[in-house]
């Protein structure tokens, strides 16, 4: 069975698997991260591909949980609950030093998608929470406490909403009444409170990835994971990232195309610019541009439309 046969697993879809593993292309011996764990799919097919350990990491009880049916079939599966942003730490204390590929899928579960009780969609009517993990303050905090200007904030740079004022003042407005406690309270809000999007997407959506992206520190998570995952790579390693949102491939760009030395360098007449003669390249990047997926796995799992996947590779100590 091909990778994108089998990246179905219990009505969860491993986006991009097959072009995932051709970059990650796992070998026998090999300690590799899988830093989202999610449903399980990625750690599946390196452990299926190469006689290997896989360390993973999910910052979801729940993912932890039922990853544990799988180390049943995949003893070489260890499992640890904790933020990837936190991987150099949670590995040392395990005592991995390093790894020779680290995956992250940046997107939400589909088990957490698919949970009403959860909070992530505006498809389910269910508390107004949106918490990867049990802890910390949920949407609905967000909304009853934050000042108008916040709120909008948040909606305008993490959903990049343009009624974002809009739809923070009618929030205000409204919780000063009757607090919001569900999804489906927020949704009826939006849609009240702003134009139909002429693309069919449900009115909600921008502010609801602004909201999760908040209530979980997103964005600084990705910034501190994709940092640290370059500096956990041996020669050879590979870090693979797939995003689903302009914001998360912005980060992760910047860093590869850093790493690889891929930046505007100072005037020859600067003498920054002399620091640079010397200075080593140690990362290839193997995707100039995001992969995105094929218009197969689309149709299969729409959710996949919007992923992008960028590669880069740390130089062998010859290269």
């Amino acid at each position: 069975m091909n990778h994108f046969a089998s990246s179905m697993n219990q009505g969860h879809f491993s986006v991009m698997l097959g072009e995932v593993m051709t970059y990650l292309d796992p070998q026998p011996g090999g300690v590799y991260l899988d830093a989202t764990f999610g449903a399980g799919g990625y750690s599946k097919a390196i452990l299926s591909k190469a006689d290997c350990q896989v360390w993973a990491i999910d910052r979801d009880p729940d993912a932890i949980l039922r990853g544990q049916e799988i180390r049943k079939e995949y003893p070489s599966l260890h499992l640890i609950e904790g933020e990837f942003a936190h991987m150099k730490s949670l590995l040392h204390r395990q005592g991995i030093a390093s790894c020779d590929g680290i995956v992250l899928d940046l997107g939400v579960s589909s088990f957490q998608l698919d949970q009403a009780e959860r909070g992530f969609s505006f498809r389910f009517d269910g508390p107004l929470d949106m918490r990867m993990s049990r802890h910390g303050k949920t949407a609905a905090d967000l909304v009853n406490t934050l000042s108008e200007t916040e709120i909008a904030d948040i909606l305008w740079h993490y959903g990049e909403e343009r009624f974002s004022r809009r739809i923070a003042k009618a929030i205000v407005k409204q919780r000063a009444e009757t607090p919001f406690r569900t999804t489906q309270e927020l949704v009826n809000l939006i849609k009240k409170t702003i134009p139909t999007d002429k693309s069919g997407i449900n009115p909600a959506t921008r502010s609801f990835q602004g909201l999760r992206i908040a209530v979980n520190n997103e964005l600084e998570q990705i910034h501190v994971a994709l940092q640290d995952a370059l500096t956990l790579l041996n020669p050879n390693g590979k870090l693979i990232v797939v995003s689903f949102h302009s914001l998360e491939d912005r980060i992760a760009k910047e860093i590869m195309n850093k790493a690889a030395g891929r930046v505007a360098m100072p005037s020859r007449h600067s003498p920054l610019s002399l620091s640079n003669i010397e200075h080593k390249i140690d990362f290839q990047l193997l995707t100039v541009k995001p992969q995105r997926p094929s218009d197969e796995e689309c149709t299969v799992n729409p959710r996949s439309r919007s992923a992008r996947l960028r590669a880069i590779k740390r130089c062998s100590r010859s290269e």
